[in-house]
């Protein structure tokens, strides 16, 4: 491959004035950068565009926090996040922190050492407080999970309200026995969606049992599913579910097709409609999140910031999917 002295000598100009073309300066003439293109066409000449970037104190490169890139939640988002990057001329890396300080510290370096140009932070179980310190002197966006109070631009939905209208159609429905399926409540979501489904249950009168309310070790399937078992057990049982996850619900109903066959129908809500919430046997109510614009909007707001401008925090709004689930 040609490099920038060939296409000089070629070109019989300096390599200095080789660069400026390259680099779309004024100062050239039109004769000369007309020689200097057209050596560039001859010896097929591509330029670097990691020296140029790094020329210009930037790599074009966004990284993308997540815990795991198993969950099919993120999948709609990354994909937001990538279509809108790359109509930017940037590319993204996906950064599976498996909730590791040590991959976190890898992740937040490329960004210091100018290896990366900004950051969306995905990932629940982050470390706040070095997150916060990064964002005090580079671009770091928080998407779906965010910090209550905090000074991180952020994009998100309201899952107290979300969570509140979904317990709200089951009770409506008529049904007065509703467990609650959630996760470890030192993240935010599980918090809110938890206050959601409290709020639903004090505005008809409803008692808040603890019995009902069971918390996972995770949101993947299986959790779900044990989660529901052990509802089965209770002497009472609930009529009705609101699992804070997509895939807990599913493996929710994956315990009660296996156990309950001739008995009562429990109906059941998820949270965030992903691709396998259309597919399960019955189809799942659920809270439908805008996960794709989530993304894309999540990237506006961190390109917006890699370009010093301030940005303002953004609430979604949600729509509860209606499915057989509940039909019940």
């Amino acid at each position: 491959m040609a490099n920038i002295q060939q296409i000089a000598k070629r070109a019989g100009v300096s390599v200095a004035t080789v660069s400026r073309v390259l680099n779309h300066a004024t100062s050239v003439s039109p004769k000369t950068r007309s020689k200097v293109e057209e050596a560039i066409k001859e010896l097929n000449y591509e330029p670097s565009m990691l020296g140029r970037n790094l020329r210009n104190s930037e790599s074009r490169l966004l990284l993308v926090l997540l815990p795991t890139i198993a969950n099919p939640f993120y999948t709609e988002i990354i994909n937001g996040i990538q279509d809108t990057a790359i109509a930017s001329d940037y590319n993204i890396l996906l950064c599976e922190t498996d909730s590791k300080p040590e991959r976190e510290n890898i992740y937040f370096n490329m960004v210091k050492n100018k290896l990366a140009d900004g950051v969306i932070s995905m990932d629940p179980t982050v470390n706040m407080q070095r997150l916060n310190e990064l964002a005090e002197h580079y671009p770091v966006i928080l998407c779906s999970e965010y910090e209550e109070k905090g000074d991180i631009p952020y994009i998100t939905v309201d899952s107290e309200l979300a969570a509140y209208q979904a317990v709200k159609h089951l009770i409506k429905s008529g049904n007065e026995k509703v467990a609650l399926i959630t996760s470890d409540e030192k993240f935010l979501y599980a918090r809110l969606r938890r206050a959601g489904y409290e709020r639903a249950l004090k505005e008809f009168h409803l008692q808040i049992r603890d019995e009902w309310i069971y918390h996972t070790k995770g949101l993947e399937f299986q959790y779900g599913v044990h989660a529901m078992r052990m509802l089965l057990k209770e002497e009472e049982k609930p009529t009705a579910v609101f699992a804070i996850s997509d895939t807990l619900a599913i493996g929710a109903l994956k315990a009660i097709n296996m156990e309950r066959e001739g008995s009562d129908p429990i109906a059941i809500v998820g949270f965030d409609n992903i691709s396998f919430s259309s597919m399960t046997n019955p189809t799942l109510t659920t809270i439908s999140q805008p996960m794709y614009t989530m993304g894309c909007q999540a990237t506006e707001m961190l390109l917006s910031r890699i370009k010093g401008e301030k940005v303002e925090n953004i609430v979604l709004d949600h729509e509860l999917i209606i499915r057989e689930s509940t039909m019940v």
